[in-house]
């Protein structure tokens, strides 16, 4: 869109390539964009003479820490090192592309990834939280899928901060409105409350597509002579830089652009992009696509380019705006939602704006690819950018950080709730009545209460697909309503477990999202990740990330899953470097998809029927190190995390899978935050079915005391219900696996306290918990604190 003459005339001459290479001594503001000396050089150096103004800004946005990965790229490497041929069996699409994509047989595929939009929601925690959706769902668009489900993991200060009520409000506002605008089930996740959080709160979003394997779509532009097309919302003024800068900085005083705007999103006309895109993909007339997220129009140009086998040239001047005050370098690094790029043949052109514009979605024609191997950019009949696209895309900074083991690890490592003698250092509940009400204090701490008042503000059941949802320990949709194949999702990480040891910690949260995968009857997979730590310019958290990230692909290589994608979330911290408190708890974020023949036998996580027998699968230790009851209690965290056995998940995996399958279990929970008591009441409040349940063969077989039966949290462990008749089989694959097995109780019981009515849990011996009392606390915990 040409400006007016009058216009024209008042503005500034513009910054043409050949203006640069005639004044290369001009001041330019590269740190304002968040680039160091030493970068700024090298742009200079890769170009032979300064850049222009627009292609500064380029530069400054793609080799953000955000779009670059220039401090965690050498070391995500690792990740494709583990993965064998055996596990990219089912991988369609693997890592570097907009989201994965699996096979999950019959001709289907599924598509998903999890990503961070966690500054922005701290500046304008609506517009950053609701914006993080709409960014995830293009990228499942783009794959060439429909968007069918999404999940969110939340992080956030502490509850009684005087600013966390206006972050958490803002955040889950933001998520239903624009997940609940599109249409779109959210399915589960996560909700924590940590004060390492308070000024780095965490809005992690994961997205779900499914498509047909012919239907897959590649962000690419090749063919020369093809089109390049803009279409969806016009480009604005809000968040020019915003998820690339505003994600590469800390939040300290005087760091340059730390602030940028945070996008605006709009669910409505997203929506009608979903409508949109499919239409032209089932219409075959997209050769390449690539959604707008961060960076703006400087990440889809370039990015196509680069993956492409020629070069293109953009007219600036054509894309649509919002503000026509904008500069050239605006329009570059503007973040605006809800828009897409397409490549398109010649041939295909009036098909594809007849499509656009039956959907009233705008569209401008802005480019063409060639076969230059450049990209330049125009703007008012000038030349503006004149680049090689990989320069931008894909050969950006690559930092070896210097890493290492923190001084203050080895002290809070050695800070354990058990002497070296085993005596308990911290106080312990004993008596009946001690360990009743620290159960009930555990059950009604913000952490494990009931995330209802969070959960009821998504709809979890529109499009009519949803299987299982929150408050079961996976989402379930299904995929082929003729035969009943669908997939389980499932999204896990704990801060404290990684704190202690972040290799151990990222194996654990992968060990709990695969399990909570298995419980519900699916084979696991594939794995999507998103790796929240703080300053990769801190010895200490680049340390953190490195063993997180070296542990998590041991740990797929060893259960046989693939990372399919994520994201990297760095710069979360505000404390001094080298302190212990400096930064958030590292938080490796894992989802893990499985695969259900038919959802039809998808296993709930509580109890329905009285009568039937529970079982407690895998082996209790006294692990009580960064648990919830110690935080709850004690307010300690120190030690080190719960051991991993990956091989004993496994083998729990396979049980738990072909029990489903097989109907020889009504229910499954894995046992994680809050051990064994927290499981019971779950499940028993799952469905208002109470359980009558003993410690004595577990603490006989493990050799652990009454209160670590109940509190421990030990990994590769859950809890099932069996039918009636079903439980000689049930042991008999326990045994076949080499899963330790053991019968604690049946579901179903009558209060032994005459004040009490209804169903109970009752640990014979020691204590009754009536679910009514439960439930009400329970459910009533966050309402209680958030209003």
């Amino acid at each position: 869109m040409t400006a007016p003459a009058s216009q024209a005339s008042a503005r500034p001459a513009l910054d043409t390539v050949e203006h640069a290479a005639e004044t290369p001594d001009e001041v330019q503001p590269y740190a304002e964009l968040g680039l160091k000396p030493d970068e700024y050089q090298r742009i200079r150096d890769i170009l032979g003479r300064r850049p222009t103004a627009a292609e500064l800004a380029m530069y400054s946005v793609m080799w953000s820490e955000h779009c670059s990965y220039k401090s965690s790229k050498v070391h995500l490497s690792t990740f494709g090192k583990a993965t064998t041929d055996e596990m990219k069996k089912h991988l369609l699409v693997g890592i570097g592309e907009n989201a994965g994509v699996v096979d999950i047989g019959d001709g289907w595929a599924v598509t998903f990834k999890v990503e961070s939009h966690n500054h922005p929601s701290f500046v304008e925690p609506y517009q950053g939280a609701a914006t993080g959706v709409g960014g995830i769902v293009r990228d499942i668009i783009s794959m060439g899928a429909r968007p069918v489900a999404v999940m969110d993991q939340l992080r956030f200060g502490a509850v009684d901060h005087p600013d966390t009520a206006r972050v958490v409000h803002g955040v889950v506002s933001g998520v239903g409105g624009y997940g609940n605008s599109l249409g779109l089930p959210n399915i589960g996740g996560e909700l924590v409350f940590d004060s390492s959080y308070q000024g780095n709160p965490l809005v992690n979003a994961l997205c779900l597509g499914v498509l047909r394997h012919e239907d897959i779509h590649l962000a690419n532009a090749s063919g020369t002579g093809n089109k390049v097309i803009l279409f969806g919302a016009r480009t604005g003024g809000d968040g020019i830089g915003g998820a690339s800068i505003l994600a590469s900085e800390t939040f300290e005083d005087g760091v340059p652009a730390k602030r940028p705007s945070v996008q605006v999103g709009d669910p409505f006309m997203e929506k009608v992009l979903i409508e949109c895109c499919l239409e032209l993909y089932a219409a075959k007339v997209v050769e390449g696509i690539q959604d707008l997220g961060a960076a703006g129009i400087s990440c889809a140009t370039s990015e196509l380019a680069s993956n492409g086998d020629g070069g293109m040239h953009v007219w600036l001047d054509d894309v649509l705006l919002r503000d026509p005050t904008l500069n050239a370098g605006e329009i570059l690094m503007s973040e605006s939602q809800e828009r897409m790029m397409a490549v398109v043949a010649p041939d295909k052109l009036d098909e594809f704006l007849a499509i656009t514009g039956k959907w009233d979605v705008e569209t401008a024609v802005i480019g063409e690819v060639n076969g230059s191997g450049r990209l330049t950019i125009d703007h008012h009949g000038q030349r503006i950018v004149d680049v090689d696209p990989k320069t931008v895309a894909h050969e950006g900074p690559v930092y070896h950080r210097p890493y290492a083991r923190p001084s203050w690890q080895d002290g809070l490592n050695a800070d354990t709730v058990s002497g070296p003698d085993g005596a308990a250092r911290l106080a312990r509940p004993e008596s009946g009545d001690e360990l009743r009400a620290t159960a009930l204090r555990l059950l009604t701490s913000p952490n494990l209460a009931s995330k209802e008042w969070v959960t009821n503000q998504y709809d979890r059941f529109v499009q009519g697909n949803t299987a299982l949802a929150q408050p079961d320990d996976s989402g379930v949709i299904r995929v082929d309503e003729s035969t009943g194949l669908g997939v389980a999702l499932a999204t896990d990480a704990n801060g404290r477990y990684a704190k202690l040891d972040p290799r151990t910690g990222a194996q654990l949260a992968l060990a709990e999202a695969y399990r909570n995968v298995a419980t519900t009857g699916a084979r696991p997979l594939a794995v999507t990740d998103c790796l929240n730590f703080g300053s990769p310019e801190d010895p200490d958290s680049m340390w953190q990330l490195v063993e997180a990230i070296e542990g998590l692909a041991d740990a797929c290589r060893e259960l046989g899953v693939p990372v399919t994608g994520g994201n990297v979330s760095l710069y979360n911290g505000t404390g001094e470097p080298g302190q212990i408190d400096s930064s958030i708890h590292p938080t490796p974020v894992v989802g893990v998809l499985g695969v259900l023949d038919d959802v039809a036998h998808a296993t709930p996580s509580g109890w329905r029927e009285a009568g039937e027998s529970i079982y407690l699968l895998g082996t209790t230790r006294g692990e009580l190190d960064g648990s919830a009851w110690a935080d709850v209690e004690h307010a300690h965290l120190g030690g080190l995390p719960p051991r991993v056995d990956l091989a004993a998940e496994k083998a729990l995996a396979g049980v738990l899978v072909n029990a489903s399958r097989d109907d020889l279990v009504s229910a499954a929970h894995d046992l994680s935050e809050g051990g064994l008591v927290q499981g019971l009441l779950e499940a028993s409040l799952r469905f208002g079915v109470g359980a009558t349940v003993s410690l004595a063969a577990i603490t006989e077989r493990d050799g652990v005391t009454p209160f670590e039966a109940l509190f421990s949290e030990s990994t590769a462990r859950a809890l099932v219900a069996v039918p009636r008749g079903e439980e000689s089989k049930l042991v008999d694959a326990c045994v076949a696996r080499g899963v330790p097995v053991v019968k604690i109780g049946e579901t179903g019981t009558e209060p032994t306290v005459a004040a009490d009515s209804g169903e109970a849990l009752e640990v014979e011996g020691l204590f009754t918990i009536a679910l009514a009392e439960a439930d009400a606390a329970f459910r009533e915990t966050l309402p209680r604190i958030f209003g």
